[in-house]
């Protein structure tokens, strides 16, 4: 390859490759807010450049198929290359993700990345009504209402999980969410605890000294962890600050749920870590220039899990979700449960809910923390289950989520009126059964 000019001036290969680049001069478009924080990682989705769109769906893949499998996705890949469904696909090629979901689109784009109209589900379902009198009179652009139907995750929404629990009362009687048990990483490593005074830290003066009690009151003192399992470099040298890397070492599954989260997707990409200030949602000014690495929720030395379930959290988010949750319900029971005036696990921390504890995936036994809140935050009800049923019957989990005005306020509040989607299931079901379903508006509580 020879010499390129550019700007008047020419220029070997191997030194454009060495060249600073402002790479948002090549964004088409502004970028979605699930893909902005990795938009110079252009190599990421353009892996071939540009060649196909096929390479774009592998790349597409790449990142979300094993999500997709997770949820139990509800329109598959191989729904749409069945050739029995190929008259469906001449009309929506949903084989690929860039039909839906085109970027640097943002005058066609809407929530959850869609570039399509709202109403496109009448291109494979116009005959819906025929097939069920309740949706007959819907409008197709309410598909995709909260508690209705989501195209991919409908976990907490298909028909015989609305049916088996729409008769839930709204709390539970034991509303206790489950709770990471004793047996981590600590545990996992088999040395027996340390004490202040046998540490192997370097550091000198009041900083050390701070840092030192700091780790002798957490859990890797608890653990056997020295100070040196974290700091020594590959030479067996001392290194000052301790990244991701060290971390993963040990909690790899916490570390990989954070990779693919919005905190951390920036590292998976090799780009330098996110701050607040880059957000598109509302953030505090004090932790505008803040990095998001583990240390930024989990206090260095100290890895206090309460702290970093609400007080990391609202030290950066500023929306009105998150500034409302001090005057909810959900933190009077957080901070009943820190007083040590109520059961461990019945208080609601942001990070019950964005958050969640779910059961170690190689051992049924153990729960761990899921860091990758992507799984647990839009749509909403993919909580449902993971935090929501822990404490509320599904019905009340779906009105609550449904209502916007609920949501801002962080709960404060019953909802104010029922979605319908338990309705339909019901009456559908009746149906089936050779039942008479109840069509008058009046019965719809009854059902439930």
């Amino acid at each position: 390859m020879g010499a390129a000019v550019l700007g008047g001036l020419m220029w070997a290969p191997e030194e454009l490759e060495s060249m600073p680049i402002d790479r948002t001069v090549f964004l088409p478009g502004e970028t979605t807010d699930g893909h902005y924080q990795i938009e110079l990682a252009c190599e990421s989705c353009h892996t071939d450049k540009f060649a196909d769109r096929t390479a774009m769906q592998e790349a597409c893949e790449g990142c979300h198929s094993a999500e997709l499998t997770r949820v139990d996705d509800s329109h598959p890949r191989t729904k749409f290359t069945d050739p029995r469904n190929a008259d469906r696909v001449e009309v929506l090629d949903a084989r690929l993700c860039i039909t839906c979901h085109q970027e640097h689109r943002p005058e066609i784009t809407s929530s959850m990345g869609l570039s399509l109209p709202g109403d496109y589900c009448y291109r494979c379902h116009e005959n819906v009504g025929e097939e069920r009198p309740t949706h007959a009179e819907l409008p197709f652009d309410s598909c995709a209402n909260t508690a209705c139907h989501n195209f991919h995750d409908n976990r907490s929404l298909y028909e015989d999980y609305l049916v088996e629990h729409r008769a839930e009362p709204d709390f539970r009687p034991v509303a206790e969410v489950r709770w990471k048990r004793a047996q981590g990483v600590a545990a996992t490593v088999d040395r027996a605890p340390l004490a202040l005074a046998e540490h192997d830290g370097r550091a000198d003066g009041a900083a050390g000294a701070r840092a030192a009690a700091e780790w002798a009151g957490s859990a890797h003192a608890r653990g056997g962890v020295q100070c040196s399992d974290c700091h020594a470099d590959a030479s067996g040298g001392w290194q000052q600050e301790v990244d991701l890397v060290v971390c993963r070492d040990c909690h790899t599954l916490e570390a990989e749920g954070f990779l693919a989260s919005r905190h951390g997707m920036r590292f998976a990409e090799d780009l330098p870590p996110m701050r607040p200030m880059e957000a598109r949602q509302p953030m505090q000014a004090e932790a505008a220039e803040a990095t998001l690495d583990c240390n930024a929720c989990h206090a260095t030395h100290v890895y206090d899990r309460r702290t970093a379930a609400a007080e990391s959290c609202l030290g950066c988010h500023a929306d009105e979700h998150s500034l409302a949750w001090e005057a909810s319900p959900h933190a009077a029971l957080w901070r009943a449960e820190l007083a040590g005036a109520a059961p461990e696990g019945s208080g609601v921390s942001c990070a019950t809910c964005h958050l969640p504890r779910t059961r170690h995936p190689a051992d049924a036994k153990r729960m761990r923390v899921d860091h990758n809140q992507n799984d647990h935050l839009r749509p909403r009800d993919k909580m449902v289950r993971s935090s929501c049923m822990e404490c509320h019957g599904l019905a009340f989990s779906l009105d609550s989520l449904a209502d916007p005005v609920l949501v801002s306020t962080n709960y404060r509040g019953r909802p104010p009126r029922e979605v319908e989607s338990i309705h339909f299931a019901t009456v559908l079901r009746w149906q089936l059964e050779g039942r008479t379903p109840p069509w008058d508006d009046a019965n719809k509580k009854d059902e439930r």
